[in-house]
């Protein structure tokens, strides 16, 4: 069963509480998104299900900064998932760990739709987010699509919006 597509407005209004504050930085914006998506993925339950979950937003509310991140992934994902799978030709999309992919599409997701990050900063946060949820091995596999990705974009290849 494919999950309903929320409005940022919408995951914002059911995850909200006035005694909550939102957390600040990109950083742990894109953190509490990494553990977000993994619930959704496991779980194939709705964004504004786990962005209202305790164990994984603590008692604040969900940073804007994932409600937008994550409900760009939801809106592009098939084509995101296109993406990654052009890239790994010689690998099974199947067999790249869960985190790996997740991490994948969100960095994919600020590099194509976010033209206010810069590619470098995209890709960094995406190989710090490797090696805190995933593996030391996996910062270098997610540099490596992502860097093929960029250059597709520098190219042209992909359409900035």
């Amino acid at each position: 069963m494919k999950p309903k597509e929320n409005t940022e407005k919408e995951i914002v209004e059911s995850s909200s509480a006035s005694s909550r504050k939102r957390k600040p930085t990109r950083r742990i914006a894109r953190e509490t998104a990494v553990k977000a998506s993994y619930a959704i993925e496991i779980k194939s339950c709705e964004i504004s299900d786990v962005l209202s979950d305790p164990l994984i937003i603590g008692d604040s509310l969900p940073p804007a900064y994932t409600v937008r991140l994550m409900s760009n992934v939801a809106r592009y994902k098939e084509n995101l998932d296109d993406i990654i799978r052009e890239k790994v030709v010689k690998w099974d999309f199947h067999r790249i760990a869960i985190i790996d992919r997740i991490i994948l599409r969100l960095a994919i997701t600020e590099l194509i739709y976010f033209p206010d990050i810069p590619p470098k900063v995209a890709i960094n946060e995406a190989i710090e987010l490797a090696k805190i949820f995933s593996t030391i091995q996996s910062g270098g596999f997610v540099n490596g699509i992502l860097d093929a990705i960029a250059t597709d974009i520098k190219s042209g290849k992909f359409k900035i919006s």
